[in-house]
């Protein structure tokens, strides 16, 4: 960077022999000189303007210029930047302009390196959560009836039938949505025998036969004649013994075919008198007399709403019995 020079400082000396002349000449030699070196710090001054603005200082004509520069770099692309670099007058105030493209460019850069990370990991969330998502929706695609245990299940419930619910009365075409309930341990399960009956009987004549249960607390009957059929769910006491009830009919049968499956029975009774429990316990049953033929009396347990019981296992023996009498 050059001195700067003032003309006072530059005294003039008179030489012996020069004319008036030759002093103006060199009068005006002298102004002119030391004027070109006054512009010389002009240019510097700016420079090192711009050098403190690219540094992030402020203050001058130069903050105020560069900084609009460097928000267009932050709006626009590289190549808007570096024309409004190029309309720029001065090779030193270019080299600053330049400069702050150059760190707008990298701010960019650094920008877009955090948007990528930012998006990746949004990716990621978003994969994650559609990962979960889509787990659950199998989950519930399982539960509603698909593949369970590797199993295919047509239905749970009653959310894909075409049949008007069932309302707790005795009807047919229905879809129940009462939850099967509570099962027993397989000791416990209720279990129903005919210890007593006869052999042989008078056509509508009155006899008796003995029904014994087990594991079968005959404490709960809701009548279904009332609204109770099907209605709740399968209930055990305090101890894990079913809760519920027996039935005992007798039905008229050929010994050649099954029997019509909605014929009504000559017989019907349900048992409920709140006894029984985890021991054996006989209930003895009137029949108030049958028809010429031969007669199924069957027993079997129920629970609160009239279904069998459930047992923990598929190879073990309902709670049910029966018994053929001959009827002359």
């Amino acid at each position: 960077m050059a001195t700067r020079t003032d003309t006072s400082d530059i005294p003039e000396t008179p030489r012996v022999g020069r004319t008036a002349r030759s002093t103006r000449l060199r009068r005006v030699l002298l102004t002119t000189a030391a004027a070109a070196m006054l512009v010389v710090p002009t240019a510097c001054g700016y420079a090192a303007a711009a050098d403190r603005i690219s540094t992030g200082g402020s203050g001058g004509h130069g903050a105020h210029a560069a900084a609009p520069v460097a928000d267009r770099e932050d709006q626009q692309d590289t190549a808007a930047a570096d024309g409004t670099a190029g309309n720029t007058a001065g090779t030193d105030e270019t080299a600053a302009d330049t400069q702050q493209q150059g760190r707008g460019g990298q701010n960019r850069a650094d920008q877009a390196n955090a948007n990528a990370r930012n998006g990746q990991a949004n990716g990621n969330d978003q994969g994650n959560g559609n990962a979960n998502g889509q787990a659950a929706q199998g989950n519930d695609q399982a539960a509603g009836g698909e593949k369970i245990n590797g199993l295919d299940v047509l239905a749970r419930d009653c959310s894909k039938s075409n049949l008007p619910p069932h309302d707790g009365f005795q009807k047919g075409d229905r879809c129940v949505s009462t939850a099967f309930g509570e099962v027993g341990d397989a000791n416990q399960n209720p279990s129903l025998l005919i210890t007593k009956f006869p052999q042989q009987v008078q056509a509508n004549q009155p006899f008796s036969i003995d029904v014994t249960t087990r594991n079968l607390k005959r404490d709960r009957f809701l009548g279904a004649a009332a609204g109770g059929y099907y209605l709740e769910s399968s209930l055990l006491d305090d101890k894990g013994i079913q809760r519920g009830h027996f039935h005992t009919a007798c039905r008229m049968i050929s010994l050649d075919a099954a029997p019509a499956p909605g014929d009504k029975p000559a017989f019907f009774v349900a048992t409920q008198d709140n006894k029984g429990g985890a021991g054996q316990s006989t209930v003895t049953i009137d029949v108030t007399g049958l028809p010429k033929g031969t007669a199924q009396c069957s027993s079997w347990a129920g629970d609160g709403s009239h279904r069998i019981p459930m047992m923990e296992r598929a190879d073990q023996t309902p709670a049910f019995d029966s018994v053929r009498i001959r009827v002359v």
